[in-house]
């Protein structure tokens, strides 16, 4: 086995499998594209559903990758553990419905192997098949494996639930006794068992199968190969140490946080250990995890990385960092992963800023954590309670983000146990509400294999034209079946040639007409997509019968892609003004191109403020009035990187690109339609701004004549106000509103002088009425006043007088009632709480409400229960 660096050894795993014909795909963004079933990628195979569903054929049939990833499903484990971590790498090699086991298995054997490549010894390698998987397992056996170093396992079968599925083989390791934790004999030291020896390290998956909706497998139309061996693991072997976390992966993060703590030394204490563990890998997932535009929020991924900083923060605590640290890690983690991840450390500064400010509010409510924490535990002393309830802990967990372990040291500290069974149910019931908000289809769609195999050539020639007067029918699709012919309703449509844009980038598709020779209109076209293999397919409604192997005359509604070519112009320079003025950090998140109006969505922390927007509005503007012209050119991927074009890196690009520059302000990889020169927008105006998700802000916007109808609209309204405020002169309507403004102010403030007045006459009035109930002297009467404030109001003038023991006063304003209760100190020493008075009068006015021993309120909405309430206060009085 050589002696390799992480980065050699992704490097080598890549080479092996493009030695083999593979194209390498680059890591894909951690945030998901088009995927609302996943949170995060979570596998290299999560980034090629696309091509194993058979929605997309690639280029290449045989690929790999080394894909980032994360998994939160197990958080509480990371640092317990040798091998549990949040982000991980993925090294995988995939077949599309090309090779399958004959060459999989043998490869994977080789590149393990070979002397040139992994030279592991063949001895300390062990497979594991399906029983019934009779094929891989005679592969193995002819790779070269001994008989021995073959197990078969019945959970060899791969399978998520609907779509792709089938066998598996895992590849094991044996590192030798001295690395278990388990004894020779126990029944658990074997390769699949429940030990330390035997590390899984590849497993290869034979997806032959689809598993349908029924639940019933068919064959797939297409076999695929599909694996995954985790890189930390990998290089855990081959540098040979204990857990992941001893590799060239952590021990730098590892190494900065011991200078960074109180003295504290790693792989001294098995504690202070867990605290380096948690930090080292919390560090990588944020940091990657920011890189790629998530933001720390409350919801969705955005409270996972709010979660893992809060992890990392409270362990640095244990490890004496009382200071915000995490966000010194970053370029410690870029450079690490400077060879295949040169974007952190370009990013470094952004992602570290992000980390910084989360960990300093963090820290003020750790502080209120702990204060909480500390007066339940007085409590609970109080109380003569041995045992903090769990939905205290849990609260302490969920709120301010105190691990359960950390939450049970400290109340031992004061001889207090913790319930842990109660945690554990309120974990459980947070775990299922998650569920059920998130979408559960994180499988895959059942493969169809209907437009796979049609390599009919189709040439797009919408760039230059509008029209094709030639275009032959080449297939016809009805009902998901291939057809000669369609006479009526809806069909999908591949021609030779045509002009029609198909949807692509948060562009939207061309919409027109399809003509027979003659030029009569037989179908319309409603939308066009891109099939497997790339084609136009044409989404119609026909008019009159089409007939494949005919030629057609093929005509873009020109007004409908011109508006659309506008705002599409609109939003890269949108884009580019967005990085003026808020930051490089600054990514598209997503878009859409209508005719009307366009939509921009990009990550950023914090709103977007007035100011800012006016800036951006004004730079577009600006380009706009500047008459810009537009060009685009198509060359290589590294030749638009020299240009400086920027590229969406979550899309997948072919071997050739096409660059549209916009005159020298903007130069982007872009695919879709634009206009010839900037000055045919006209005009670009704001429409709305807004947050969608965690760390990402939308806008909307409108160009040309829609803008100016939108300013119309605005001018409108404001001739309309001008109006109402009886001002000839639009410039005067601001002014004339302050005037306005300030008369109501005074008006008010004469009516709440008035109000007062009648208040305080009519508490002359009612704080004669007291009653003596029990040796309790009660003041319990409806008044008029506008609101609650009022009601308040009395109810202060009340315990200035000192009237009564208790006050109860309530006032019906238009279909409501309000109630407030008061109760004296020599009241509440006599056992009489307000929020509990007010809780058993509240439901007389079909209402309720709470609040403190000395002053509660309620609110209902049945006056003609308002007597009712104020005799129940009797009542109440009367049990006491």
């Amino acid at each position: 086995m050589k002696k390799l660096s992480s980065s050699q050894i992704r490097q080598m795993y890549l080479d092996f499998f493009k030695s083999k014909g593979h194209s390498i795909e680059p890591s894909a963004s951690l945030v998901p594209v088009d995927d609302p079933s996943l949170l995060w990628i979570n596998s290299g195979v999560a980034t090629m559903k696309k091509y194993f569903e058979g929605r997309v054929v690639p280029e290449n049939p045989r690929l790999t990758s080394s894909q980032k990833s994360i998994r939160t499903n197990d958080i509480e484990n990371v640092g317990k553990t040798a091998r549990h971590q949040t982000l991980f790498e993925m090294l995988g090699n995939f077949s599309v419905g090309d090779y399958f086991k004959k060459e999989a298995i043998p490869w994977a054997w080789e590149f393990m192997t070979s002397s040139k490549w992994m030279a592991f010894d063949p001895a300390k390698l062990y497979i594991t098949v399906y029983p019934e998987d009779k094929v891989a397992k005679e592969l193995w056996l002819k790779t070269g494996v001994q008989a021995d170093h073959i197990l078969e396992d019945e959970d060899n079968f791969w399978d998520i639930g609907e779509g792709p599925s089938g066998p598996d083989s895992e590849i094991f390791y044996d590192r030798g006794q001295k690395f278990n934790n388990v004894a020779v004999d126990d029944p658990q030291n074997y390769p699949g068992g429940e030990n330390e020896r035997y590390l899984e390290i590849w497993n290869i998956v034979f997806s032959e199968f689809n598993h349908k909706p029924d639940g019933t497998y068919e064959p797939l139309p297409h076999k695929n190969i599909d694996t995954g061996m985790g890189l930390e693991r990998l290089v855990s072997v081959v540098q040979e140490t204990k857990t992941n976390f001893e590799t060239d992966l952590f021990m730098p993060l590892i190494q900065a946080t011991e200078k960074m703590s109180a003295g504290k030394h790693y792989g001294v204490n098995k504690t202070s250990d867990v605290s380096f563990k948690v930090i080292a890998d919390h560090a990588r997932a944020v940091t990657f995890a920011i890189g790629d535009g998530a933001l720390p929020s409350n919801e969705g991924r955005g409270y996972v990385l709010r979660r893992l900083i809060r992890r990392a923060t409270v362990h640095g605590k244990k490890l004496g960092i009382d200071q915000a640290f995490l966000y010194q890690l970053v370029p410690v983690v870029g450079q690490i992963m400077e060879s295949y991840y040169p974007e952190i450390l370009a990013q470094k500064d952004y992602i570290a800023k992000i980390i910084k400010s989360e960990e300093d509010r963090f820290n003020n409510t750790l502080t209120d954590g702990l204060k909480l924490l500390d007066k339940q535990i007085k409590l609970a002393r109080q109380a003569a309670k041995k045992t903090l309830s769990g939905k205290t802990v849990f609260m302490l967990f969920d709120t301010f983000g105190f691990p359960f372990d950390l939450t049970k040291e400290y109340a031992a500290d004061e001889g207090l146990a913790v319930d842990e069974a109660g945690f554990n149910a309120e974990m459980q019931q947070q775990k299922a509400r998650a569920r059920a908000a998130r979408n559960q289809d994180n499988g895959m769609g059942v493969q169809s294999g209907l437009l796979l195999d049609v390599k009919v050539p189709s040439k797009f020639i919408g760039w230059d034209h509008l029209e094709k007067t030639a275009a032959k029918l080449e297939l016809v699709v009805v009902a998901d079946q291939l057809v000669d012919q369609v006479r009526t309703g809806e069909a999908q449509l591949i021609f030779d040639e045509t002009p029609f844009y198909a949807e692509m980038g948060g562009q939207v598709a061309d919409h027109g007409l399809i003509l027979d020779a003659t030029g009569k209109s037989v179908a319309e076209v409603t939308d066009v997509q891109h099939a497997p293999n790339g084609q136009n397919l044409h989404t119609v409604n026909v008019l009159a019968p089409l007939v494949k192997g005919q030629t057609y005359q093929l005509k873009v509604d020109p007004a409908f892609r011109q508006a659309v070519s506008r705002n599409h112009t609109a939003t890269h320079l949108l884009d580019q003004a967005l990085r003026d003025v808020l930051g490089e950090h600054v990514h598209q998140a997503g878009s859409l191109v209508e005719p009307n109006y366009l939509r921009f969505d990009f990550t950023h922390a914090g709103q977007t403020s007035p100011e800012e927007l006016k800036r951006i509005e004004q730079i577009v503007n600006a380009k706009i009035w500047a008459a810009l012209p537009i060009s685009w050119v198509v060359t290589d991927i590294e030749t638009a990187k020299k240009m400086g074009a920027i590229a969406i890196f979550t899309e997948k690009y072919g071997k050739e690109v096409r660059v549209v520059s916009i005159g020298d302000y903007s130069k982007e990889f872009d695919g879709g339609t634009h206009a010839s020169n900037t000055a045919e927008l006209g005009l670009f105006k704001f429409t709305g701004e807004t947050g969608i998700g965690a760390g990402v802000r939308r806008v909307e916007a409108v160009t040309g004549k829609d803008a100016f109808a939108y300013l119309e609209q605005r001018e409108t309204w404001l001739q309309e106000t001008a109006d109402l405020v009886k001002t000839a002169q639009l410039q005067n309507v601001v002014t004339k509103v302050e005037q306005l403004q300030d008369q109501v102010k005074q008006a008010n403030k004469q009516i709440e002088s008035l109000q007062a007045k009648a208040a305080q006459q009519q508490a002359a009035n009612i704080f004669q009425n007291v009653q003596t109930i029990n040796d309790v002297t009660l003041v319990a009467e409806q008044v008029k006043v506008a609101d609650m404030n009022q009601l308040r109001q009395l109810a202060d003038d009340w315990k200035q007088q000192t009237v009564s023991d208790v006050l109860v006063l309530g006032t019906i304003v238009g279909s409501k009632v309000n109630l407030i209760a008061a109760v004296t100190k020599a009241g509440i020493t006599k056992g009489i709480k307000a929020g509990d008075l007010i809780k058993a009068i509240a439901p007389k006015v079909g209402g309720g409400g709470g609040g403190r021993p000395d002053m509660a309120q309620a609110g209902g909405k049945n006056p003609a229960g308002l007597a009712d309430a104020l005799q129940a206060a009797q009542t109440f009085l009367q049990g006491k």
